[in-house]
This record gives C-alpha cells, structure tokens and sequence, in this order.
C-alpha cells in the first residue's frame, strides 16, 4: 500500500470521526428538550403549561429548522462544509444557554406574553430560544454531507453515510443516557441545557482542528462525483449562480418522491423523539428520570438499522426498494399495534414495540437526505439536495409537536399512534412508486449501456 493511500485512509477515519463526534454533540443539545419536557410540566404545569405548549415549542422550532435546513444547505455550497459544521455548533452553545436562562427573560416580557395569549410568561423566551437554537442546528446536516461527498467514492457511499447516520442516532442514545443521569442527580432542567452547552462547546473545539473540508486540502486525490446525478461531472469546485444550482434537482420528479417520503418518516421519527420520555413517564409509570435514559432505546436500536440497511444496499448494487419498502410495511403494523394496546405499566413491551419501531423506520429515513441526497446532487449540490429534503421532512414534522400532542391530549396516545400508522401507509404508498421509478431507470441504464 502506498505512502498516499495511507494517508487518505488515515485523513478518511479522521474525517468520519470527526463528523461523528460532532453531529452526536448536535443531539447533546437538542435531545435536551424532550428530556427536560417532564420537569418542566411539573415545575409549570400549575401555571398552565400543558403537553400542548411544549408541543408547540417543539413544532415552531421544526418549523425554523426546516427552514434552516434549505437555506443553510443551499449556504453551504458557497461556504464550505466545515465552517458551517462548525459555526452551527457554537450557535447552538449559545442558545442552549440563553434557554436555561430563560426564567431571566419571562418577567420582562411578560406583557408580551400576555399579548399573544401565552398562558405562562416563559413560554415566549421557550419559543424564541428553542426556534433560534433549530434553525443554527440544521447547519449540522448539510455542512456532513458537503464534505462526506468530497471524501468517499459512490461505492462506499451508503455505508459511509449509514456509520455517519449512527453519529446523530447513538448522539441521541448518548445524550438520554447522559442528561437523563443529570436529571437524576437533581441538577433540574436547567442543570440539564447548561451541560449540553459545555459538552458540544468543547467537541467544537476539537473540530476546529481535526476537520477538513476535502482531500485536496491535505494534498489527496479527490474521488469523482456518483454517477447518475443530475450534474453529471461537475465537482463543485466552482460557484455557479443559484438557479443553476436548484434548476436540475427541482426538476427532477423521483428527487419529489424522496421529499415527500422524508416528510412521513421525519414526522414519525420527530414525534418518538419528541414524546417518547413523556409517554414513558404517563402511560408506563416511570419516573422522569428513568424514562429520559430508557428513551435511548428508540435511537440506540435505529443505529443498528441504519449502519445494516447502508451495508446492505453497498452490496446490492444501491438497490433502495427492496429495503424501503419490507421496512414500511413492517412499520405501519407496528404503529397499528402501539395504537390498540393499553401499554399501562409494562415497560418491557412498550420498550419493546418502541425498538421495533425504531429498526423499521430509521432504515428507509437515513437513505433520504444522506446517500439520496448525494445521489441526486452529486458534489456540486449535495448539501443543497439534502437541504431540500431535510426541508420537507421538518415541514411535515411541525406537525410531531402541536399536532401530535394535542391528539395525545383530547383522546389518549392510542389515537396519536393510530395517527402515525396512517401517516406510515401514505408514506409506504410514495415509496412504491419511487421503487417503480427506480427500476424503470436502472432497466434503461443497463439498455443504454449494452
């Protein structure tokens, strides 16, 4: 093996390292929320604060990531993948904590909360903090892609994008295990979002130094773009006007396909995020501590599903259908079966379901604005694509935390299941016709090149 082999070798496991750590520390502090939700209903609840108002914290900050994941991502084409990265990570730092200091905020704008019909002053710094804090967090995403594309060839690509999947799945097992412990030390919700803000502040640090935005920067070949993309051989190493840059890719009907199944499959995946805790800690009876760190099993089991689903399409040629749609329909059953059982203190069988959930959709999720992404968009708009798709998963998401939580509210979890099963079908149903599509296009390629 030659002196420049090992070398890319060694820059390439740095580089996915780094992207890992990182992205994981994005989840430190978004995960913090859902962990806290039960605290903070039981410190404000008297007050007024209602499941319905932290879904609607939850639901307003989607609705800024999601419009944060199409600009930024677009951003990230003119900027550069680490600098995004990285900027993004210490914005979050500092939001997650002017959040703890959110109770500082509610007395002096406390008039303004009572003009907008807000039943608790901190709801308004809660709403701000949080929005502000998603839409720097959606910097993360976008800026992985943009280097992950310059770094690996198309044949390593889904299984590369699987591990770097793992990086926000086992971030978001991690930061459970991790914050939910803070919880049961007593160091309250607002212990919990200042040390989020530490952790990723100082895996900041380490990024600044150990991230690099391409191979060519450290004197290494740079792989070619995935064939079959939209921009066909154009490495990105140019800027080209905006219209030029999304004309290929929203013309493209399969690249519509993959954002309408990104928005089912985020706004299932957002609502377990965001509500798992909370129906731990209400329906099952734990306490809220122990059900911070037992929600880890959602995102700790979507890591295994993820890392397998990438391997697996790797050896299968980058064949998607035939693991998307087996995943769906398994998923759909399950959410039919979490809707119809009680689940009324049988933690094992509620954790059990939760995990399964876990391993059929996460599969089908990851390939959406990861190795899709790239797919379509190649290196010159990789980041734009999954900017896109990120887009339209997150708009269909504002729905997991008002929608889902006033359905849990007026008639009980078994209807908010019974609501994401059909969200499921309708999803499965995009799905097959992009399978349809899919092989309609590889049977063309393979007639094309005979």
């Amino acid at each position: 093996m030659s002196s420049e082999t090992d070398r890319l070798q060694r820059w390439q496991t740095i580089t996915v390292a780094t992207l890992c750590t990182g992205y994981a520390g994005y989840y430190i502090c978004r995960s913090n929320l859902s962990i806290v939700t039960p605290l903070l209903l039981a410190e404000y609840g008297s007050a007024g604060l209602t499941k319905s108002h932290i879904g609607d914290v939850a639901s307003v900050g989607v609705l800024f990531y999601a419009a944060g994941k199409l600009l930024n991502g677009i951003a990230t084409e003119y900027i550069g993948g680490k600098w995004i990265f990285l900027f993004g990570m210490f914005a979050s730092v500092a939001c997650t904590i002017l959040f703890a200091l959110s109770p500082l905020f509610a007395g002096p704008f406390s008039t303004t909360a009572d003009a907008f019909n807000l039943p608790v002053a901190i709801l308004l710094p809660f709403i701000v903090l949080w929005s502000a804090n998603r839409f720097v967090q959606s910097m993360g995403w976008g800026g992985l892609v943009h280097i992950a594309s310059r770094w690996f060839s198309h044949t390593r690509l889904a299984t590369v994008m699987g591990i770097l999947t793992m990086s926000y799945l086992l971030g978001d097992a991690v930061a459970r295990l991790y914050l939910g412990a803070v919880v049961k030390a007593g160091l309250g919700w607002q212990g919990v979002f200042l040390t989020a803000a530490a952790t990723l502040g100082f895996i900041g640090l380490i990024g600044l130094f150990t991230l690099k935005n391409r191979p060519s920067e450290m004197g290494l070949p740079e792989p070619p773009p995935p064939p079959g993309n939209v921009f066909g051989d154009d490495r990105g190493d140019t800027r080209i006007p905006l219209l030029k840059l999304l004309t290929p890719l929203l013309s493209s009907f399969t690249f519509w396909l993959v954002c309408l199944m990104n928005a089912g499959l985020t706004l299932i995946r957002e609502t377990f995020n965001q509500w798992n805790p909370t129906y731990l800690t209400e329906i099952v009876k734990l306490d809220a501590g122990t059900a911070g760190m037992a929600s880890l099993v959602f995102p700790l089991i979507g890591t295994i599903s993820a890392l397998g689903a990438g391997w697996l399409v790797d050896r299968t040629g980058g064949r998607f259908g035939p693991v998307v749609l087996p995943s769906l329909l398994a998923l759909v059953a399950l959410l039919a079966l979490l809707a119809w059982l009680p689940g009324e203190g049988q933690a094992w069988l509620a954790l059990l379901l939760i995990g399964a959930v876990a391993f059929f959709l996460i599969a089908p999720y990851t390939f959406c604005s990861g190795v899709l992404a790239v797919k379509f968009g190649g290196q010159r708009a990789g980041a734009t694509a999954a900017g896109i798709i990120d887009t339209a998963g997150y708009l269909g998401a504002t729905m997991a935390g008002s929608g889902i939580g006033r359905i849990a509210d007026a008639h009980g979890w078994g209807a908010a299941f019974g609501t994401l099963a059909g969200i499921a079908g309708l999803t499965l149903a995009v799905s097959a016709v992009y399978w349809v599509m899919e092989s309609q296009h590889r049977r063309i390629g393979v007639k094309s090149e005979e």
